[in-house]
């Protein structure tokens, strides 16, 4: 269970950008889509990921996310494997909408690796708002209760922002002022930190995705990394 105490990578350090080039299918701008690929599975080795057959991130480390790419809209082939292998750990055939964008999280341990397909809401938050969606992505931890708090709460007297999530479990976006805050992911019903954002300051008309995770090869202490949606 979630007894070790981590820490959140900054928020600077952990939105990391793969640098991979666009990838564009499709006729036009409405049969377009976007999709973001995030590997999330704590002992499988660097993967690529290719959509309709061709490659379109190479030798993705865990822990990292690629950039939005520029996929045709409708029923798409994406298959992750091992950097430089032939044989798909994930073959999926999600859909995706015109004009929507996705994130494709390959989680779960090596041997039981799936993808988790998230329909991102890039809209732009409210004036003075920031979005931050939650997601549960570690699966050696059971159910966890999630606080959103200002820095230095003590979390011994307040009630979670979001409980009993599970694994694979995503949040809805919440909106919260722009301002300084901290994250605190606990076992459910329990007060003992798993992971401990530290301070971190959102800016209004952000969106981000807080991505909870195993350390690599599995197991605690737990981390997180924090992904840029939009601004």
């Amino acid at each position: 269970m979630m007894s070790m105490y981590s820490r959140f990578l900054s928020l600077a350090l952990s939105t990391i950008i793969l640098g991979a080039a666009l990838f564009t299918t499709g006729c036009g701008d409405d049969h377009r889509s976007r999709l973001r690929v995030v590997h999330a599975s704590p002992d499988a080795p660097n993967v690529d990921v290719l959509v309709d057959g061709k490659a379109v991130v190479t030798n993705a480390a865990y822990e990292t996310a690629s950039a939005y790419l520029t996929v045709g809209s409708g029923t798409r082939h994406v298959e992750v494997r091992a950097t430089g292998g032939t044989t798909d750990v994930i073959d999926a055939k999600p859909v995706f909408s015109a004009n929507g964008d996705y994130t494709l999280l390959a989680v779960n341990t090596l041997a039981n690796i799936e993808p988790l397909l998230l329909t991102d809401n890039n809209t732009a938050p409210a004036a003075g708002q920031v979005k931050l969606r939650l997601v549960h992505a570690a699966p050696s931890a059971g159910p966890v209760d999630i606080y959103v708090e200002a820095p230095g709460t003590d979390i011994t007297t307040v009630t979670p922002t979001l409980t009993n999530v599970p694994f694979k479990g995503v949040s809805d976006y919440l909106s919260v002022a722009a301002g300084s805050y901290e994250v605190f992911i606990t076992p459910t019903g329990s007060k003992t930190i798993a992971i401990d954002s530290g301070a971190l300051t959102l800016t209004a008309g952000q969106i981000r995705t807080a991505v909870a995770l195993d350390k690599q090869n599995g197991g605690t202490p737990l981390t997180a990394i924090v992904l840029s949606d939009l601004n």
